[in-house]
């Protein structure tokens, strides 16, 4: 089921660190750089962030969630993380289909680490391109992704 999520509350929270911790460490190897800052988050920072949280969850079980914020007419998504126990089960894409939902006619952008291979495809599925590269530390680059208002919010289906 997918829910918005509280992250103002400490048991939330505690419950996103809890998926967001082994999926980013996950990436941190896929990318090889340690220092995404979302490794280094706490309970604190989650219930102090100004991004709206939407779960996917099983019972009181949160198998994934996706974060945004939207500033003039731009939904930025800054999270998109599945607990690794569920992989490649459609979470991730079903969350993404749900903000775009929510997105409507916005334009919508996100970063992720230019070696990350299946979060680049699960966007170019959904028509996002890649923008521009960003070296955020020495030899590491992040692809920043967009994707345009006129294009369909559902995912492109492979021929």
């Amino acid at each position: 089921m997918i829910i918005e999520l509280d992250n103002k509350s400490s048991v939330i929270a505690e419950k996103i660190l809890h998926v967001q911790l082994p999926a980013y460490k996950i990436e941190a190897n896929i990318i090889g750089f340690e220092g995404i800052p979302q490794l280094k988050d706490t309970v604190c920072d989650l219930t102090e962030c100004r991004e709206t949280f939407i779960g996917y969850t099983s019972g009181d079980e949160l198998l994934g969630f996706i974060s945004y914020t939207i500033e003039e007419g731009v939904v930025d998504i800054c999270r998109l993380v599945v607990d690794p126990s569920h992989f490649r089960k459609g979470i991730a894409r079903e969350l993404l289909e749900h903000v775009l939902e929510i997105a409507g006619n916005n334009k919508v952008i996100v970063s992720t680490g230019k070696k990350n291979v299946p979060a680049l495809n699960l966007y170019k599925r959904f028509g996002f391109e890649k923008v521009k590269e960003v070296e955020v530390a020495a030899g590491v680059f992040i692809a920043i992704l967009e994707k345009k208002a006129e294009n369909s919010t559902k995912m492109k289906r492979k021929a």
